[in-house]
């Protein structure tokens, strides 16, 4: 098949990192696949590199802007089209929501035999202007009608979906976000070395992040969460992993609060450092209000790393409270403080927690698994259109 893919942004993120994920397993499966993004710039870093070696062709759409900018997306649409009109591709599949729309319509109106469009995360929440919402599900409904095929990464994305009016639910498959996971499974033998080399001792009790300083991701709700835990903890250190916009005043506050020898912040790390860091860690927290589902909360418990995660969209169906993690409503700061304390007095709990949680991911997010069921899904939908 010519299946071409096209996403928004190709930065260091969950849906690029699927995205890369499923172009070098659909070359190996012999394939002609195309990969088209936006330009990439900022301090979220790039996953550029690993996308030139995928085997896939790279196109970069110089319109392609994550920002709605009316002028800018209508030259965007012609380059979609232009570039599907040349490829003439069996598959057009499409990613994140700027994506997603214009390159749903482009594809349609070209007639591709088969469009799919992933919902890593949904462009509507409850934490924008009422406005922005309402032009999200109505571009999202609209652009719905416009392809076959809907994959998300975790079933509460199909409910909310569906509660906005977007989509049908036939339309709608669940195939979870896969990762390489014998990267994970295999780092908790990195973590001493690792340890020592951020300067922590066997004694310190090291709480993780892994996530973009960005909007929504929680670190301010960490920081307010933690002041209970550290008074009586001396020895819990906090490990930040990532980099983003917000860093500066992140840094500012960690500063006022008189934490600033109990924090590492790494900046940006290469992805594959990100498995020693988290094996490094004794606790993971995700205290983010909005995810698809968050591949940082899996990748974690494969290390064998306990978590602490708000209760947001498709978290549960990985954290699931008591089994294999401490699930937290989202937004109660006093929840979350309670949860981390219990973590760190509670050790043999919490390392049963992460080892369900690891049998749990090893089977949830293979690779190969995700590769052969978006092949079916493509078959299944060019047979369909089959005269």
């Amino acid at each position: 098949m010519k299946i071409l893919h096209l996403i928004t942004r190709l930065i260091l993120g969950g849906a690029q990192e699927n995205t890369v994920l499923s172009c070098e397993g659909q070359v190996r499966q012999g394939h002609r696949v195309t990969l088209a993004h936006g330009p990439i710039y900022g301090p979220e870093g790039s996953l550029a590199q690993r996308a030139a070696i995928s085997g896939a062709r790279i196109v970069e759409l110089s319109a392609m802007e994550r920002e709605v900018r009316p002028l800018t997306d209508r030259r965007c649409y012609r380059q979609c089209r232009e570039l599907i009109g040349d490829l003439k591709p069996d598959v057009v599949h499409t990613h994140s929501s700027k994506a997603g729309i214009l390159g749903r319509y482009a594809a349609w109106g070209l007639n591709v035999p088969a469009v799919v469009h992933t919902i890593h995360g949904l462009p509507f929440h409850p934490y924008q202007s009422r406005w922005k919402n309402w032009m999200y599900i109505a571009a999202e409904r609209r652009a719905a009608r416009r392809c076959h095929k809907i994959v998300v990464v975790a079933d509460a994305m199909t409910r909310q979906a569906l509660a906005a009016g977007v989509g049908r639910p036939e339309q709608y498959l669940t195939i979870h976000s896969a990762m390489e996971t014998g990267v994970y499974l295999h780092a908790p033998h990195q973590r001493d070395n690792v340890r020592r080399a951020m300067g922590f001792d066997e004694n310190d009790f090291v709480i993780g992040t892994v996530a973009r300083l960005a909007e929504l991701k929680g670190h301010d709700d960490l920081l307010d969460a933690l002041g209970d835990v550290v008074q009586r903890h001396a020895n819990v250190k906090l490990l930040w992993v990532g980099d983003g916009w917000r860093r500066r005043r992140l840094e500012q506050r960690i500063a006022r609060l008189g934490w600033t020898g109990r924090i590492t912040l790494t900046g940006l790390v290469e992805p594959d450092r990100i498995p020693g860091l988290m094996s490094a860690m004794d606790l993971l927290v995700h205290p983010s209000y909005r995810e698809g589902l968050p591949r940082t909360v899996p990748q974690a418990l494969l290390c064998r790393t306990p978590v602490v995660v708000y209760d947001a969209d498709g978290a549960a169906e990985v954290c699931r409270d008591g089994r294999t993690g401490r699930l937290v409503k989202t937004g109660d700061i006093a929840g979350l403080s309670e949860a981390m304390m219990w973590m760190v007095e509670h050790e043999s709990e919490r390392i049963a927690l992460a080892e369900r949680g690891r049998t749990l991911c090893t089977q949830m997010f293979d690779c190969q698994n995700m590769i052969d069921r978006l092949d079916r899904l493509y078959r299944q939908v060019l047979q369909e259109r089959l005269p």
